[in-house]
């Protein structure tokens, strides 16, 4: 890729991958279909080093097109890892772009997520933005899955939102990442996850502005073991558990251990009325543990107690004790 290209790149789009070949392949391609007269670039980030066919997958759809791109691979198993190393290249190769977004190998952007995303983010100076994910499931789910607060977004117009949770569907300004080097996200929320949480609990912090932008549509494909009732209260646990660590990664003061604990019996209490309006509106038990569990999930973390859903060990090892070079397994056009 020329240098002159590389130069008038506006947005790099990054996506993260992990053994899903066919789910980068769909997210790659619907990329390729914007719809938009943007000047944009695409970073993919292989996280499996030892079977990268994600970057495979990636590497046969962008060799054929015109647009700049490249396909790292990051031996450092683990989400964050992956999230930085591609918000790192996408910086470092394309320096005149101010804009970052970012989309999941499991997600597909509708034809005008990127303009709608770029436009609301100039139009009001946004420095991070983020749109709904509309998920679509693999199987037939019951309404007390569709319904559950998991699989809920912010909803509503265009506007300022007090902050974002999750990177499927993010736009970060430059500015943004120069601000809160070398920090950007935790590595400790590698097997954990939430550490895009924790990233943008910072941002908001540090006095970014977040805004919501309606139209900028993107499409999440959820997998049937993503729908059992098993699944989504340990994940309702988990995310408590998330919860618990970002506080007292943020809380310093002496008494922080006796602050948390207070904010868990209060979260606890809280829960239970929570619970009763969920199942009010919802008529249906599922989603109303939610708030149940992630209190239990606060109450457990705070005792040491820690899911770990990515943990390394269902790594291959050869991956978890890889050698190669940051710089290694690249492909560029």
């Amino acid at each position: 890729m020329q240098d002159e290209s590389k130069a008038s790149v506006e947005a790099v789009i990054c996506i993260p991958t992990f053994r899903r070949p066919e789910g980068v392949a769909r997210t790659l391609r619907s990329l390729l279909a914007q719809q938009t007269d943007l000047r944009f670039a695409i970073v993919v980030v292989e996280n499996d080093a030892e079977n990268p066919v994600g970057a495979g997958s990636a590497q046969e759809i962008l060799g054929t097109v015109g647009i700049p791109h490249a396909v790292v691979i990051e031996p450092r198993q683990g989400n964050c890892h992956a999230i930085n190393r591609a918000f790192t290249e996408a910086r470092d190769r394309f320096p005149a772009a101010d804009y970052f977004l970012m989309i999941d190998d499991d997600e597909i952007a509708t034809p005008d997520w990127l303009s709608q995303m770029i436009s609301t983010a100039r139009s009001t100076g946004a420095k991070i933005g983020g749109g709904p994910v509309i998920r679509q499931f693999d199987v037939p789910v019951s309404k007390s899955v569709s319904q559950h607060p998991l699989y809920g977004f912010i909803s509503g117009p265009t506007r300022q939102v007090p902050v974002i949770h999750g990177t499927g569907n993010c736009l970060i300004h430059r500015d943004v990442f120069a601000r809160l080097e070398p920090t950007l996200f935790d590595v400790a929320f590698n097997f954990l996850g939430g550490g895009d949480m924790e990233f943008f609990a910072r941002c908001h912090a540090a006095g970014f502005t977040f805004w919501w932008c309606e139209e900028a549509i993107i499409h999440e494909t959820v997998a049937a073991e993503r729908t059992t009732p098993n699944w989504l209260m340990r994940r309702s646990v988990r995310t408590g558990s998330i919860n618990y660590v970002i506080d007292r990664k943020r809380m310093k003061a002496p008494a922080v251990a006796a602050k948390l604990q207070v904010k868990n019996v209060i979260s606890l209490g809280l829960s239970l009325f929570k619970a009763i309006g969920l199942l009010a509106r919802t008529k249906r038990f599922l989603p109303a543990t939610h708030p149940i569990l992630m209190s239990i999930g606060r109450i457990t973390a705070s005792f040491g107690f820690l899911p770990v859903p990515y943990k390394a060990s269902e790594i291959p090892p050869a991956e978890r004790q890889s050698t190669l070079k940051a710089g290694q397994h690249i492909t560029e056009s």
